[in-house]
């Protein structure tokens, strides 16, 4: 689903911004060969496995997985389904009938996935048939405890799982009304309706994958003038969904990360006008946490000439 402009607001603030899925609005993607986000997912599940998929030895996740197997078919039907008891990510090429892995697809996939322990297989399967990656909230305990994430926004999957819902986005700036909603929002999502809410920064690095272990924090030229800099920006974005399983009072969250040269995700005189109004807002709390502070002030001077410019031409 494309990046909805309309959740770009000032003055900025650090909120839940959920809001019910449209009917008939598909929660995933599928990855296609040769796609980036299918790149850089297969590189991390070879080299980085343990940081990618990690859970609470105590929690079942059969169910979570099942309820996403089975949205995946139901959405996209061409490119993951079952029959005979296997999984098919068709448009891999490989399938897997219990633990078992066959297929004739690319062979680097085939070796990624033979190389996973046998109960992270299906979880490796999605991951790399579908752009989203995911986790799993249990309302019951405010945890999460499972994630399959290739592709973090400078956070590190292993130091979250296990941890409160609350205790996730602890580090996160301005955070008073996520962490005051917390208990609130997990009810919510797990319950019967469906939930989506989107996010989005302006980064130094156009890389889906910013592990903070091999991602370093925005770095920006001292010297670059507000066009140099621009043209070394981004529009990173994450489209983020919730599956719910309310029987269980858990869900399967989403997390759909797009990246865009800053210039070709502006095109339009009033979406450069809104992110310069919610980037001009942001506290420095929020400037310093997504690594903004020094860039602020040149990119505000690029984004008011280019709406000028923009303006001018319609």
């Amino acid at each position: 689903m494309p990046f909805d402009f309309a959740t770009v607001t000032s003055p900025f603030r650090m909120q839940p911004g959920l809001r019910r899925i449209a009917p008939g609005t598909q929660q995933l993607t599928p990855n296609h060969r040769g796609s980036r986000a299918l790149r850089e997912k297969l590189a991390v599940l070879t080299s980085h496995p343990e940081q990618a998929l990690v859970a609470d030895p105590t929690f079942d996740p059969a169910p979570a997985l099942h309820a996403l197997c089975a949205q995946a078919a139901d959405e996209h039907p061409e490119a993951f389904g079952s029959s005979h008891g296997a999984w098919h990510a068709r448009a891999l090429g490989w399938s897997l009938h219990g633990d078992e892995l066959r297929g004739e697809g690319a062979a680097e996939i085939g070796t990624c996935l033979r190389a996973l322990p046998q109960r992270w297989r299906l979880a490796g399967l999605l991951s790399l048939a579908f752009e989203q990656d995911f986790a799993v909230l249990d309302a019951a305990s405010g945890r999460i405890p499972w994630l399959a994430v290739c592709l973090p926004s400078h956070w590190a999957p292993e130091e979250k799982v296990g941890r409160l819902f609350a205790e996730v986005h602890a580090p996160v700036a301005d955070n008073a009304t996520l962490l005051a909603a917390s208990e609130a929002l997990a009810r919510l999502v797990t319950g019967p309706e469906r939930w989506e809410r989107f996010v989005w920064t302006i980064s130094a690095n156009p890389h889906l994958h910013q592990h903070p272990l091999r991602s370093p924090r925005n770095t920006w030229s001292a010297d670059a003038t507000p066009d140099e800099l621009a043209a070394q920006a981004f529009f990173r974005t994450e489209h983020q969904t919730f599956i719910p399983l309310p029987e269980r009072r858990q869900a399967v969250f989403t997390i759909h990360v797009e990246s865009r040269p800053l210039s070709a995700a502006t095109s339009s005189a009033a979406h450069v006008r809104q992110l310069h109004d919610a980037l001009a807002s942001m506290s420095q709390a929020v400037l310093d946490y997504r690594g903004l502070a020094d860039s602020q002030s040149r990119l505000l001077v690029w984004l008011a000439e280019r709406a000028q410019v923009l303006e001018g031409g319609e």
